[in-house]
Parts: structure tokens; C-alpha cells; sequence
């Protein structure tokens, strides 16, 4: 059976007051979904079709079904972000992906997350130390950004001279693309015009026999070499690493801490007993995951659900967020619960595309959240929570600002 009624639901059944609060609290609108329509069908207004999947088990098995490919110029109609930076691991099948994962893969490998771990604490510190005693701040922008991004710098071989806060300005951009087409070109192209001058700087150190054992430095050599690696290729993924290498982590401290200072509890709790911190980060993960819906995914043949058959050629999006709220797989679901086990949440995907810095952003939180309650014993919101901004992205799940009161 095609389209059809039944649990096939259009946008438009789906009450309006739902869908006024699906950047702000998506939670209702993902539960409705859940009840009365797990595959949801919407027609965007540039005439594209998605299928969007809300229940936990049919999430699950899609994340890693060979039927939904990840290359975007399967839907010639769909944009998937800068042009000329959409050539990297996530916009790839296997063969391809295999090839570019492997690239990236050793920067990530357990031992060389391990070995950051001095220098995270040691920036988080540093982060910390210049935040003021009493007084309101925003911890995106004075400590998880910087934090993070910092982090994702030094993995890179980023040069201090181009880790500026304007670059991460311009790669916040392209999450949130502006609607305004000479302003989205003119930020696409000084992007471009950062992405070639750090693979120049790059090059220049290789010339001059100064290349550091970095991974952007690795990736320009398996370019400039073996030529396992096109010069979009190239670009592309140095522009993937540098945003999502931070992005993700971002929300999660992000999201996390706001859930935290929402259940006093909860917060209480993980103070007095800091043995909680990798349970209590899973839960923060699950609750508030800072990967709302999987990135694009488009079926290459018909995918069987319960009560139809979703067509080929469509854009299926997994609703990472609904999934990890799932009543028939999490008891309580929304119930922030930070001794929570088993905890089998999909915050990092599952299957051939599962985070590969899944393990540096578990780390990375661990610090930031355990330096951050041991630092701010006083610490609360300094807004209603009703009055916080979340950016409107079609992927992540991330406040624009969390401003808190110290002291």
C-alpha cells in the first residue's frame, strides 16, 4: 500500500498549537505523533515531501537500513547546506563513506580522546576562571561554545589566528541559513574563503617541513599524495569537523545544564553523589538530545512500516528526539532520571553512520558538567525558561543563548 490514511497523517491533522511550539518544546508534538501518527507525512513549501518516523524501535532499525542512502543528489530539489561543502562522510554510502571515515577515524580512537583530557580541563578552567563571581552569564557563548570549539581546534590544527569567535559565528550561520539570499552568499563565501585559507596555511607548513601531526594536516596530505581525497572532499570535511565537532557538544552541555537547573533535584542528587556523572550524561543525552532529527536520508526503495509503505525516492526523517522519549522503550520517559539504566538512547545514531566523536563529546560533558557544579555552587537560571530561544535548525537541538545567575 502507497500513502494512505490510517497512521499515515498528513502536517496538516497535527494541532496548530503544537506545531506553534515544535522549535521550543517539541516534546508534545513528538508524543502526538507518537499516538496517533508514527510516520507523519509533510509537504514543504519548496514542494520537497518528508516522512518523518517518531516511534523508537521504527527509528532504531532505519538508522542503519541500507535502503535509506545519504546522498542529497538523490532529490536534485533538496539543498543540504554551502554549496561546494557537501562532499564528506555524512553525505556519503559505502563505498565512499567507508573511505572518508577511515580518514577521520584515527583522531577519535579511544586512546586519542583519552590523552585530551588534560587539556579540556585544563581550557574549561580557564573558561571559568574568567566568568565573573556574581552576576548573569550566558554559557553558551562565555563557556560551551569556546570550550568546544577551542577542542575541535586543536584536533584540526587550527592556527590561534583563525580560532575567532567570527568563525564560529559563520559556522553557527550555516545551521540556521539566513533567509535572506545575498546575506546567505556573502556568509557562504567568507565560510569558503576561511575553509581555503586553512587548507593553505596547511599546505604551506607541509612545504616548509613544519607539518604538525594534526588531522586537517593528515587529511591535506592524503589529498596532496595518495589522492585518496578530492579537493571537495577535502573542504567539505574540514568543514564538517570544525561544525559538528563542537555543535553537537554545544547543545549538550547546553541542553544538559538546563535540564539540570529545570529538576533541582535531580541536581542535588548529582552533587552529592558525583559517582552518578556517566549515567546522570546518558540521561542528559536522552532527555534533551542535542540531535533533534537524523540528518538527511532518502529511501532508494520502498520501506515497509507498520500500516504502509513508505515510497521510494522520499526523504525519511528519523526523529532522534521522539524516539529517546518513547514510552514503549523508556519507562517515564519524561522523567529526567540520572541513575537511569539501561539507557539504549539513539543521541549519537546507531549503525555505520553512529557518532564518530561520540566519545570525545561524553568526555568533553563529563568535565565541562562536573568543573561547572563544582565552581557555581549557587548557579540558576536568570531567565523564565518560557522566555529562552532555541535555534530553529531542521537537524540540532540547541538554545541560541542560556543565561544564568552566579553567586
Amino acid at each position: 500500500m502507497q500513502f494512505a490514511a490510517g497512521p499515515w497523517t498528513s502536517l496538516e491533522d497535527v494541532p496548530e498549537v503544537l506545531l506553534r511550539h515544535r522549535d521550543s518544546d517539541p516534546y508534545p508534538f513528538f508524543a502526538w505523533l507518537r499516538r496517533n501518527a508514527p510516520v507523519l507525512h509533510e509537504r514543504k513549501r519548496s514542494g520537497l515531501s518528508v516522512w518523518h518516523v517518531a516511534g523508537y524501535a521504527d527509528v532504531r532499525t532505519l538508522l542503519s537500513d541500507a535502503r535509506l542512502s545519504k546522498r542529497p543528489e538523490l532529490v536534485p530539489a533538496y539543498v543540504p547546506g554551502p554549496a561546494g561543502l557537501n562532499r564528506h562522510l555524512v553525505h556519503a554510502d559505502p563505498p565512499e563513506h567507508t573511505r572518508l571515515r577511515g580518514l577521520v577515524n584515527t583522531a577519535f580512537i579511544p586512546r586519542r580522546v583519552a590523552a585530551l583530557e588534560p587539556l579540556i580541563a585544563r581550557t574549561a578552567r580557564d573558561l571559568l576562571d574568567r566568568l565573573p563571581e556574581f552576576g548573569v552569564v550566558d554559557l553558551i557563548e562565555e563557556f560551551a561554545m569556546p570550550l568546544t570549539f577551542s577542542l575541535i581546534c586543536t584536533i584540526l590544527g587550527v592556527p590561534d589566528e583563525l580560532n575567532t569567535a567570527r568563525t564560529r559565528q559563520i559556522l553557527a550561520a550555516t545551521v540556521v541559513p539566513s533567509a535572506d539570499a545575498a546575506q546567505r552568499a556573502v556568509q557562504e563565501r567568507e565560510l569558503h574563503g576561511y575553509l581555503l585559507a586553512l587548507v593553505a596555511h596547511k599546505r604551506a607548513h607541509a612545504a616548509a617541513g613544519l607539518a604538525e601531526a594534526d588531522l586537517l594536516g593528515a587529511l591535506v596530505a592524503a589529498h596532496d599524495g595518495s589522492d585518496h581525497l578530492s579537493e571537495e572532499e577535502l573542504i567539505g570535511t574540514a568543514y564538517l569537523l570544525l561544525l559538528v565537532g563542537h555543535d553537537t557538544t554545544v547543545n549538550l552541555i547546553g541542553n544538559g545544564m538546563l535540564a539540570l537547573l529545570r529538576h533541582p533535584a535531580e541536581l542535588l542528587r548529582l552533587r552529592e553523589e558525583p559517582e552518578l556523572m556517566p549515567t546522570a550524561i546518558e540521561e542528559l543525552l536522552r532527555y534533551d538530545s542535542p540531535v533533534r532529527d537524523a540528518t538527511f536520508r532518502v529511501s532508494t526503495a520502498p520501506v515497509e512500516l507498520t500500516g504502509g509503505v513508505i515510497p521510494a525516492g522520499a526523504i525519511v526523517s528519523l526523529l532522534i528526539g521522539s524516539a529517546n522519549r518513547d514510552g514503549g522503550w523508556f519507562a517515564e520517559p519524561d522523567r529526567l532520571d540520572l541513575s537511569r539504566q539501561p539507557n539504549d538512547h539513539l543521541a549519537f545514531g546507531r549503525g555505520p553512520h553512529f557518532c564518530i566523536g561520540a566519545a570525545l563529546a561524553r568526555m568533553e560533558a563529563r568535565i565541562a558538567f562536573g568543573l561547572l557544579l563544582a565552581r557555581c555552587p549557587r548557579i540558576s537560571l536568570a531567565f523564565r525558561v518560557e522566555d529562552l530561544r532555541w535555534r530553529p535548525s531542521r537537524v540540532m537541538r540547541g538554545l541560541e543563548r542560556l543565561p544564568v545567575m552566579l553567586g
